[in-house]
């Protein structure tokens, strides 16, 4: 990933963060940011609705299989766009619910999953336009069950194929302020 100053909305316990170079994140849960903190992520306990940052402040804000998780997730799109700055780009990660994969984990009785409400790419993409995202792209990757990979899987262009899809989008004219940012 090219330099700038990232953030990281749903971060746990900083296993994404930590290999992307992503130095701060946020999340509900206390525990999970203990973990983050050991991987070195400075972290706060805050919710992706409300983010505690000011205009513009960060380069890229991730959303790893966070969407899914979260109760508003038009909230925290604006919220994201509003802390990025120009130019800044969201990346979010999320498994495909109209893949094999987004099918297997909606079918196990994971307390893990039955909580998340998983959405096609299609449909974040849809989220991320009405966010006024702007030059939206995306790459796929596993293309086999997990427990059946034997090495790392290629990434594709597109979605459709892979279990697992990074839709990215970029913000672009002024900024400006939103109503779900608590001051």
């Amino acid at each position: 990933m090219p330099q700038g100053k990232r953030l990281e909305v749903g971060v746990g316990t900083g296993r994404f963060a930590a290999p992307l170079g992503v130095s701060i994140g946020i999340d509900t849960s206390s525990k999970m940011l203990k973990k983050a903190v050991e991987r070195g992520i400075t972290v706060i306990q805050a919710l992706g609705e409300y983010l505690p940052f000011k205009e513009a402040e960060f380069d890229y804000v991730l959303l790893i299989v966070t969407l899914c998780f979260v109760d508003n997730p038009q909230a925290v799109l604006a919220e994201s766009r509003r802390v990025l700055k120009p130019g800044g780009k969201l990346i979010v990660g999320i498994v495909d619910r109209d893949s094999f994969l987004g099918k297997v984990y909606q079918s196990k009785n994971s307390p893990f999953y039955k909580v998340a409400r998983l959405y096609s790419a299609q449909e974040v993409i849809e989220l991320l336009k009405v966010s006024d995202f702007k030059e939206i792209t995306t790459i796929q990757t596993i293309f086999s069950l997990p427990e059946n990979l034997k090495e790392v899987e290629s990434v594709r262009q597109g979605y459709g194929q892979g279990g697992f899809v990074v839709i990215c989008g970029k913000k672009g004219g002024k900024v400006e302020r939103t109503c779900y940012y608590q001051r």
